[in-house]
């Protein structure tokens, strides 16, 4: 099993995310760490508490983090998930309490102990992974790989013409990750991956319905916000799960169809801000990231179905 640390802003499509990862047989999921994002930190925290439990995983540990991005004010994608963050369906309330421990001490101290064991998949803004770096440099080399939810390759946008939220909430803290990364140690799967290969078309809905049990009805109904903005916004085909692929990702890297080494920085102007500069010259500076850019959409989906078939806690 692959020992794991997440990092997330949880909203519908992250504890989605973080069903794949604690109730599923391939994670050992070790923590979980909160930043603010698509929710203020609480909300978020709460909401990783919750889903952790109806994954039947209420004894990982939850460490909240960050409280907003490094130089800039708190932007939340409440407008797309809900006021909760979870399509505001009516949680309850979890069971366990968060960890006094803050998340920046758990991601600089965990490696550490486990020096090139663990592998880290952050699924929001990089503000406590950035924060980490400024106290350890060597912070990537110590985790056995990181894998990033953010950006846009193609230059799309789902919170601007040309920025994908994670990267546009906290584009300082994406930089210093950026300056840090290398392609062995370092990928990102960006918005691009989750609106090509995806996206749970009306068909993908029904069928996540019909396995009745309780990961599946909770996986489909806090996303039934993000279903109507992307109907609305992004023109989607039904609502996408950016935060599950780059899970499924790092579980599965054999899902990734296809992927390249690039040198990559983003914008922090206001016209552009988030945008990923991606350079393809043969001059450019040596890569920094690997990018996916295609994954394998069965067998992602595949993997959705066959883990929240397996039952939960309601």
């Amino acid at each position: 099993m692959l020992p794991l640390i997440i990092d997330t802003d949880t909203g519908s499509d992250d504890a989605v995310a973080l069903l794949l990862a604690a109730a599923g047989k391939l994670a050992d999921v070790r923590a979980v760490t909160t930043v603010a994002g698509n929710v203020p930190l609480p909300t978020g925290t709460r909401n990783a508490l919750v889903s952790l439990q109806v994954a039947g995983r209420g004894d990982i540990p939850v460490h909240p983090g960050c409280e907003r991005p490094m130089t800039r004010l708190l932007s939340t994608a409440q407008h797309v998930h809900g006021h909760d963050g979870m399509g505001d369906i009516g949680l309850p309330v979890p069971e366990h309490a968060p960890q006094p421990e803050h998340a920046v001490d758990v991601l600089v101290h965990h490696p550490r102990r486990h020096p090139d064991e663990l592998t880290l998949v952050t699924l929001g803004p990089l503000t406590n992974l950035a924060v980490a770096l400024l106290r350890d440099r060597n912070l990537l080399d110590r985790y056995r790989h990181v894998y990033c939810m953010a950006g846009a390759a193609d230059m799309r946008g789902n919170i601007s013409a040309t920025a994908e939220f994670n990267v546009w909430a906290d584009p300082e803290a994406a930089r210093v990750v950026l300056e840090s990364a290398t392609p062995d140690k370092v990928t990102w799967i960006g918005w691009d991956v989750s609106r090509k290969d995806a996206v749970m078309t009306p068909a993908d809905q029904l069928r996540l319905e019909q396995l009745d049990t309780p990961m599946a009805a909770f996986a489909h109904r806090v996303n039934r916000k993000v279903a109507a903005w992307a109907r609305n916004v992004t023109g989607l085909d039904g609502y996408d799960l950016p935060d599950p692929v780059a899970m499924a990702v790092a579980l599965r890297p054999e899902l990734i169809v296809e992927q390249e080494q690039v040198h990559v920085d983003v914008s922090l102007g206001d016209e552009t801000c988030g945008q990923l500069i991606i350079d393809r010259r043969r001059s450019a500076p040596a890569p920094n990231l690997t990018l996916v850019r295609r994954v394998d959409e069965r067998g992602f989906k595949q993997l959705l179905f066959d883990t929240c078939a397996l039952g939960g806690q309601q």
